[in-house]
């Protein structure tokens, strides 16, 4: 083995792997960098824990001459027995290193050895991937070389899992930033704040479709059932409205308690306002369909719910409000609040969608004028449309 070249290697991914724009890439190069240094290397794995509310981990997977394999467990992997009787589990809850020849005796506590030694592997290694934190990753290295690796080739292996543990948590902690501001306040709005949106009155204006949206009966509904239970009633709820307003463009700003706040924007320079609106009208229609569709049990009873959502178009202010350095990344203006004033009307006449003047006049076709109602906090009454294909319930 050449040890200039491992220093170069060590370098490299110091100097943040530039030569390999993505974790895959840097995996590819990295892995086939190390054979040429005289590592002899077969299957390297590199697993890495995420903060995700869905995922508990990804994992990358590097064979010679193949496409580096990702993949992703979820969180019921920490329970399960392959998972507790893997030398892998030692690492990521005792951050030891652990290995696994396959003439050793010892080593067949370890169910995986039996899967390698078929695969013609000889020496398996599991290394622990160290924050700077503390927080403990793992990898793991195998090779086919008889009698497996050497004493020179394993100190060069732990050498490696350094520089390659820094690598990954500069990775890991940008994607991190980025999938919590999704998760917590949206796709455009991360985007945003990752750029350096981050200041108090910094905003911006656009044209947008606002939705509105509220669960009917909601007081009457938490104070006769468990909290756990409206919770997990409130998540199903919402599952019937994001996944369609996603879909159709939209982008979910805010929840509030039963409460949905979403904006689709409309380009200012490309007249697509009216494609946007019927996406939106789409989406609507769905959630409609989904919400109709729920059924959650409770005790010897089921439970059936009905929603209302305003659909409003207008420019609204889109950015960081809040007080001293506890910002809140949302949107405001007189369209905001007419919405919010529409979806109370809508209940009012036991509507589950209507829409505002401007709304239905961009998106033809769908309504019947319900006529003009006065709203408080503005000047003029306004104008309200249901869709055609919807009786009132009586409220």
């Amino acid at each position: 083995m050449n040890a200039a070249d491992f220093q170069e290697i060590n370098e490299w991914l110091i100097g943040g792997a530039r030569s390999a724009p993505t974790p895959s890439q840097m995996m590819s190069e990295c892995c086939e960098r190390l054979v040429r240094a005289g590592l002899p290397l077969w299957r390297v794995g590199v697993f890495v824990r995420t903060l995700h509310p869905e995922i508990f981990g990804r994992n990358f997977i590097w064979k010679p001459g193949a496409e580096v394999e990702l993949g992703t467990v979820d969180f019921d992997i920490q329970n399960s027995p392959e998972f507790s009787a893997s030398p892998l589990a030692i690492v990521f809850r005792q951050g030891l290193e652990v290995r696994a020849r396959i003439d050793d005796p010892a080593s067949t506590r370890f169910p995986i050895v039996e899967d390698l030694r078929a695969e013609g592997i000889t020496d398996y290694v599991a290394l622990p991937l160290v924050y700077t934190d503390g927080f403990i990753n793992a990898s793991s290295w195998t090779t086919k070389q008889p009698g497996g690796f050497t004493d020179q080739q394993l100190s060069a292996l732990r050498s490696i899992a350094v520089p390659l543990a820094r690598y990954i948590e500069i990775v890991t902690l940008r994607r991190t930033a980025s999938l919590l501001l999704d998760t917590y306040v949206g796709n455009r709005a991360g985007e945003r704040i990752l750029g350096g949106q981050i200041r108090r009155g910094h905003t911006d204006t656009m044209n947008a479709a606002i939705w509105l949206s509220d669960l009917r009966g909601f007081t009457a509904l938490s104070d006769r059932l468990p909290p756990e239970t409206v919770v997990d009633i409130l998540n199903q709820y919402f599952d019937c409205q994001v996944a369609s307003i996603l879909a159709h463009g939209g982008e979910v700003l805010k929840y509030m308690g039963d409460g949905l706040l979403a904006v689709f924007p409309i380009d200012e320079y490309v007249d697509d306002a009216p494609n946007v609106c019927s996406n939106v009208l789409e989406a609507a229609r769905e959630s409609r369909e989904a919400v109709t569709a729920l059924q959650v049990p409770v005790g010897e009873s089921t439970e059936r719910f009905r929603f209302g959502v305003a659909l409003h178009v207008g420019r609204i202010l889109y950015g960081n409000i809040g007080g001293g350095n506890r910002l809140d990344f949302t949107c405001i203006g007189p369209a905001v609040n007419l919405a919010a004033r529409l979806e109370k009307i809508a209940s009012r006449l036991g509507r589950t969608v209507v829409a505002s003047e401007g709304f239905a006049g961009i998106c033809r076709g769908s309504w019947s004028d319900l006529g003009e109602f006065p709203v408080a906090g503005f000047s003029k009454a306004a104008r309200v449309y249901g869709l055609f294909d919807e009786t009132p319930v009586e409220v």
